[in-house]
């Protein structure tokens, strides 16, 4: 039941934070194990939750915590160590476990982290859960702090494997030459073990973690390191993964970048669904393109949450985000980045095309995103100075562009995306309204 009270801690993608202080300190993160415990255990007689990390230093520490928190409701855990976010939702969603908890800031440096919760359905809870978990956590926090060790068990990661094994049609091309960046994140081990288990022939990069490195200068957040390594070994494709690989961004076997825009047009072209739900970041180009091949195009606000909770609305099958989230409804109950990498895979070997081929016929408008550093998150329509300059640019666009102007859900910044026919009008305009938020409300 809706509580009504507005949510303080999560955001678009769960708790997110800077890794030791609030909401991620020690008490906290105490406090959100046993409010989450109490409410599992109102909904099962025998409740048990699945643990699951990435590879930031602070990851074994905030699982200790949590840990101990849903033992003090009565709700023990088991932990699946180092493992992606997607894997954490389908070991949720096939086994027994009540709710799923990943630890990770995703694409963040190493100093944040996140706590994330799915339930036993494979999605993220509800808002009106998460409210009541709120709720609980505020309930918790004075009570006293405990840790539980933790001893990972590496057959979840398994389990996992196999399910994306099984998502494949047919067998891949055994003459495919693959870089992979992993971000030094939570797929380090279990990318490279995929793919040469299905006979690819794999030069790896970004898979020697220390904690602190994680998303540090490569993954897909910084593609120049995978272009690099496609370029020098001659591979037919580059996959990068962010921080706990629920997205992929590609490079193609000439060294060009495919983000998820590209990403849903293959697919789209390959399954012909009659509609496909993306955000409002997606390219204006997308959607002319897949108008003229029949499909539907459905925008949300950006987070895969978003577009998963549109997906199960209209029964669609494809859906996903520029950044890389792509989600097959089929396979998955969120953005999966390896499964992402053997869908393209299967694609190309269905279709004997390369990347560049594949995305030919997409035509990419001139697009930025400038990001503000904010420090406030005043509501923009009540910022007059604001909210004249984005009526002013978009009056001069019309229909020859767009222009979206959100708030972050994860960093207090404010995203300025600009799209136009001309680079030099989406410079224009990026930088005016950067210029007049910076002056408003910049740090």
């Amino acid at each position: 039941m809706k509580t009504g009270m507005p949510r303080e801690l999560f955001g678009t993608d769960g708790i997110r934070g800077v890794a030791g202080q609030y909401p991620l300190d020690a008490a906290t993160v105490f406090a959100i194990g046993r409010a989450l415990g109490e409410l599992v255990a109102s909904l099962d007689p025998s409740p048990e939750v699945l643990i699951g990390m990435d590879t930031r230093e602070s990851g074994l520490e905030i699982a200790g915590h949590l840990a101990a928190g849903l033992a003090g409701a009565g709700v023990p855990a088991r932990f699946a160590g180092v493992v992606t976010t997607p894997a954490i939702a389908h070991l949720t969603q096939t086994s027994h476990f009540v709710a799923g908890v990943m630890i990770s800031a995703s694409h963040n440096p190493y100093q944040d982290n996140g706590i994330k919760v799915f339930a036993h359905s494979g999605f993220k809870l509800p808002d009106e859960i998460e409210e009541q978990v709120e709720q609980g956590i505020a309930h918790h926090r004075g009570a006293a702090v405990r840790s539980l060790p933790l001893q990972p068990d590496p057959r979840f990661a398994e389990v996992y494997i196999e399910h994306l094994i099984s998502c494949l049609a047919a067998p891949l091309d055994s003459r495919f030459r693959l870089s992979v960046d992993c971000a030094n994140g939570a797929s380090f081990e279990i990318a490279p073990r995929l793919f040469v288990r299905l006979g690819v022939a794999v030069d790896v990069v970004g898979n020697r973690p220390d904690g602190r490195n994680i998303n540090l200068e490569c993954g897909s957040l910084h593609p120049e390191r995978l272009r690099m390594s496609v370029l020098h070994a001659g591979s037919h494709l580059g996959v990068a993964f962010d921080g706990d690989a629920d997205r992929a961004i590609f490079i193609s076997g000439a060294g060009r970048e495919i983000n998820g825009d590209g990403v849903l047009w293959m697919a789209a072209r390959h399954l012909c669904p009659p509609l496909v739900v993306t955000t409002t970041m997606a390219n204006l180009g997308l959607e002319k393109a897949l108008d003229r091949t029949g499909v539907a195009v459905v925008r949300t606000p950006v987070g895969d949450k978003y577009v998963l909770e549109e997906m199960l609305r209209r029964d669609a099958e494809l859906g996903g985000e520029q950044s890389g989230h792509i989600i097959f409804r089929r396979h998955a109950t969120t953005g999966d980045g390896l499964l992402t990498a053997l869908k393209v895979l299967e694609i190309m070997t269905a279709t004997g095309l390369d990347l560049d081929q594949l995305t030919a016929a997409l035509p990419i408008y001139p697009q930025t995103i400038r990001n503000v550093r904010v420090r406030s998150r005043t509501p923009l329509d009540e910022l007059p100075a604001v909210r004249e300059a984005i009526h002013e640019s978009r009056q001069a666009l019309n229909s020859r562009g767009r222009i979206v102007v959100r708030y972050s859900g994860t960093e207090p910044l404010v995203r300025v995306m600009v799209e136009a026919e001309t680079q030099e009008e989406v410079e224009t305009h990026a930088e005016r309204l950067a210029q007049v938020i910076q002056l408003t409300i910049g740090t």
